[in-house]
């Protein structure tokens, strides 16, 4: 058989390895269970694709940039499987799971929610909603500043989707079924059988009960605003006007119930978690902390921020990215050939499992000079050109790069403006970072002092 023909295939001489440590049976299965970051965060250094062994399967890691937006940037050689076969019984055929026509229809469907005008118009809410949630610290209360971003986040997020009529107590219940769910999903979607899963576990009826109260809370409010007719500019007024080009044919409440709670759990767990690490490297490092402040300052003097200020931060722009770089939300993912194809010097055959990781890619030295360091000004005007193309890779690239990118880095930098313009936060004396990477990757409790500025 002919390898599949695929576009800008890069012309250079690729290197191949094979990851070491590799034991009997399960390959190296424990070494990305029990310490999958610095086992990914290891293997550029035995190619420019590595063979990795889970269980008796061979899959293939792409560490090189060029590589690995060859991957993207080739979904139908490429195709989304494996792991996300198994998402896609837990979030139904939406826009983060779906392949091909569906995938299309989806995305040219939900993008007029993510317009650069539409992004504009949350952004007053987003402001709105982070003086309230600040309003109530006071000065030496010690804050567990994961928690407290993604409590501030699912209101953001539920104001995005839903516009208003969503309560603080169902905001609450939601934000709790949504942990329980997430975690869920990380462990099905790793897990090696089908099995565990099946089993009558305490854990299995936690996540079931959170799915499906989840469900229904969302359920709830799809069908009031069905019954109201109102429209109201957010995410789900776009998905109930919907209508597919050709047919005219409407997503049902199913369709939008996944869409919906894919973007609840999109929409919040990555932004508070890259919130979270933000504010504590900023509480680390009090030199880069001081440039914030004084920058924010310069921008704002004593007003909150508007979207109109953005293009003023680009240091206070470049600690995000940099945050983003060492602690990557989408730290792994991958994809399934779909017909034999050749990458990078190696032949593979349909249904190899491609590995590709923000984790990896963001902590080679030979992309990023020290990579374990805290440099925003890597991210400035002059310095940024260096950085090779496609090596930043916190939100995928190709037509399933994740559609809410810039809304993410919208809201993170007036989260960020508004919350350093009133408060420092620091970490309680003793405290450890232990990044857990999950379905996403989690900075776990970070307990942070607040003080006023």
């Amino acid at each position: 058989m002919t390898p599949a023909k695929t576009s800008e295939q890069p012309a250079r001489p690729w290197s191949s390895g094979t990851a070491p440590g590799a034991v009997p049976l399960l390959g190296h299965t424990l070494a990305l269970w029990r310490r999958p970051l610095p086992f990914l965060t290891s293997l550029p250094a035995h190619g420019d694709v590595v063979e990795v062994r889970i269980g008796p399967s061979r899959a293939y890691l792409v560490c090189h940039p060029e590589l690995v937006r060859h991957v993207l940037l080739n979904p139908r050689v490429f195709d989304k499987g494996g792991v996300f076969d198994k998402a896609r019984q837990l979030l139904g055929n939406s826009l983060s799971v779906s392949r091909g026509e569906d995938h299309r229809y989806q995305r040219r469907t939900i993008q007029p929610a993510f317009h650069i005008q539409r992004i504009a118009d949350y952004t007053a809410a987003v402001a709105d909603d982070t003086r309230t949630a600040i309003g109530s610290w006071r000065a030496g209360q010690t804050l567990d500043l994961s928690d407290t971003m993604h409590a501030l986040l699912m209101r953001v997020a539920a104001r995005t989707l839903f516009s208003t009529g969503v309560d603080e107590a169902t905001i609450d219940e939601a934000r709790h079924c949504l942990r329980i769910v997430s975690h869920g999903i990380y462990q099905r979607t790793m897990a090696p059988l089908g099995i565990m899963e099946k089993l009558p576990t305490p854990g299995n009826r936690r996540y079931d009960r959170a799915n499906a109260r989840l469900r229904q809370i969302v359920d709830g409010m799809i069908s009031d605003r069905r019954r109201s007719g109102a429209g109201h500019g957010d995410l789900l007024s776009t998905l109930l006007r919907a209508e597919h080009p050709e047919t005219g044919a409407r997503l049902n409440d199913r369709e939008i119930l996944d869409q919906v709670v894919t973007f609840l759990v999109a929409g919040s767990e990555t932004t508070a978690s890259t919130l979270a690490f933000v504010f504590h490297l900023l509480g680390t490092h009090p030199e880069a902390e001081t440039r914030v402040h004084a920058e924010i300052d310069e921008a704002l003097g004593d007003r909150s921020p508007t979207f109109e200020d953005l293009p003023k931060l680009e240091y206070t722009r470049g600690v995000i990215s940099e945050s983003l770089r060492l602690y990557p939300p989408s730290w792994m993912s991958m994809r399934v050939t779909a017909a034999e194809t050749e990458l990078g010097g190696r032949t593979l055959p349909a249904g190899t499992m491609i590995l590709y990781s923000a984790q990896a890619l963001h902590h080679n030295p030979e992309l990023f000079p020290d990579p374990e360091r805290f440099d925003p000004e890597r991210w400035l005007a002059d310095r940024a050109k260096e950085v090779p193309r496609g090596a930043l890779l916190p939100f995928g690239a190709g037509s399933h790069k994740c559609i809410g990118d810039v809304l993410a880095l919208t809201e993170t930098a007036l989260i960020v403006a508004t919350i350093a313009s009133r408060w420092r936060l620091r970490p309680v004396p003793g405290t450890t970072l232990r990044p857990e990477p999950k379905a996403t990757l989690e900075p776990g409790p970070l307990p942070m002092v607040c003080a006023p500025r």
